[in-house]
This record gives C-alpha cells, structure tokens and sequence, in this order.
C-alpha cells in the first residue's frame, strides 16, 4: 500500500466526469487500498478518486464502522435536510456550512462487484453525497451559500 498525493482545490482534474469501473482487476485492488491509507493519514472519512488523479467511479469512507470500498455508486433516494459544517481533503485548513439530505439510498458494488444498497443516516449520508459529488466534477463549495472559513473559524473572504 502507498499513500498517495491528494489534489487540491484549482486542479482541473477535480472538475471531470469519472468513468465507471467494468472489473476489479488487481491495480482497482491496489488503488481501493492505497486510497484508504490516503484517507486515514490524511484523517479524512472520505476519499474519491479523482482526489488522487484517477477518473474512475471509486470512493471510499470510513464513517466510524471500518473502511467502506464504492464502485459505481448511484444514489436512489434522499430524504430530510440537514446543515452542517463540511470540509474536503482537497481544499484542506478550511470548511463551510453545506446543506446535504438527511437521508440517502445509495446503490454500489463492492469489491467483488456485488451488488450492495446501502441507507445512510447524517454523517454517513452526507459522506455519501459529498463524495459522489467529486465522482461528477462537483465539489462542496457549490453548494456552499455562505462563507469558507478556515479551520479556526476564522472569516475567508
């Protein structure tokens, strides 16, 4: 395993359109292991591809109940709203108040390419959205309306 390099916020590759996984073949393997080192030395509770350079439809989070692995994740449902802060390995030291679905249903295929649904809850769904977001170009910021402050609350203009 191997920690990889995370891009930060501006690199044009966070804004692109991610293909989806056809197999799991031995360097997906490599890629879901090293992007969960990538996310525990960064402590982070999630981590998508194109974060590390690679345009492919994986994302894995670890909420607190172990590292989960995401092939070709497709949200079903949403319910609820819930506002919270939310920050972004990629654009690190800082975080702002995004408003996410309280309630997710999310389909993805393990790493055996079984199919798994999966309903998450606050922090697990808003992980969920936040990183199949990246899987589409879209960041947190979008969806922020107010402003990112860095870490210690201070005001970013």
């Amino acid at each position: 395993m191997a920690i990889r390099n995370i891009r930060q916020f501006g690199d044009p590759v966070l804004r692109k359109e991610c293909k989806p996984i056809a197999e799991v073949t031995p360097r997906i393997r490599t890629l879901a292991e090293d992007m969960i080192e990538t996310m525990y030395e960064s402590n982070g509770v999630g981590l998508a591809a194109p974060q590390v350079g690679i345009l492919k439809q994986m994302v894995v989070m670890d909420v607190g109940d172990g590292p989960l692995v995401l092939i070709n994740p497709v949200i079903l449902e949403t319910s609820g709203e819930q506002t919270g802060q939310e920050g972004c390995l990629s654009y690190p030291g800082k975080a702002a108040d995004v408003t996410r679905p309280m309630h997710v249903k999310c389909k993805y295929y393990d790493l055996d390419m079984n199919e798994v649904i999966v309903e998450a809850d606050e922090l697990f769904a808003r992980c969920i959205c936040h990183e199949l977001d990246h899987l589409h170009g879209v960041l947190y910021t979008d969806h922020v309306t107010g402003p990112v402050y860095d870490t210690n609350n201070e005001e970013e203009e």
